[in-house]
């Protein structure tokens, strides 16, 4: 099962750009369908820092505005005619996609304009790597491999401020710490 997820994966990584997004999520399972969209979210704000760093003041801004595009797509298909399994998996993808323009929107207000920056380095960022054919999770310092079990088609929960406060116990553990959560 893990051996076909990745496989899909690297499929699904790679076509993300032969398509338009509306199109593309159709070919592959949701998993797949929803880990790719954060792995090109990963690449796409690393696109925006690198243009903003050759003096593209407006990048950062106009990823937003794609951003925005792309939701209000995915809105649009939820009103029409989809399967019980595509409407899950297109609100699952709304759910994260808001959450990633919502970072993206923070940044532009914050002015951060370079990828080593806390508040982009804080986020759980899904990153491909070409050459292992492998995907990893980065928050801050820590890099954990993608492990490639079956998830399903399932709901996700909304991120919030509360959410993001796993980066510290994401930091205890790659100190090999633990953590308790607090009451």
């Amino acid at each position: 099962m893990k051996a076909t997820v990745r496989h899909q994966m690297t499929e699904g990584v790679t076509a993300y750009e032969e398509k338009p997004r509306e199109q593309w999520l159709f070919d592959y399972p949701a998993q797949v369908a929803l880990t790719c969209t954060q792995i090109w979210w990963t690449t796409e704000v690393g696109i925006a820092f690198s243009r903003l760093e050759e003096g593209y003041e407006n990048a950062m801004k106009e990823y937003y505005k794609k951003q925005v595009a792309q939701l209000k797509t995915l809105i649009t298909m939820l009103i029409g005619q989809l399967s019980k399994g595509d409407r899950q998996k297109i609100m699952t993808i709304c759910t994260i996609d808001v959450h990633a323009r919502d970072v993206v929107a923070k940044m532009i207000a914050q002015k951060v304009d370079n990828a080593q920056a806390f508040l982009w380095l804080s986020q759980l960022r899904h990153r491909w790597d070409d050459e292992a054919k492998h995907c990893f999770a980065n928050i801050c310092d820590a890099q954990f491999l993608y492990s490639y079990e079956y998830l399903g088609n399932t709901p996700r929960l909304v991120i919030t401020p509360l959410t993001d406060r796993s980066v510290s116990q994401t930091a205890l553990l790659l100190l090999g710490l633990g953590y308790s959560v607090g009451v």
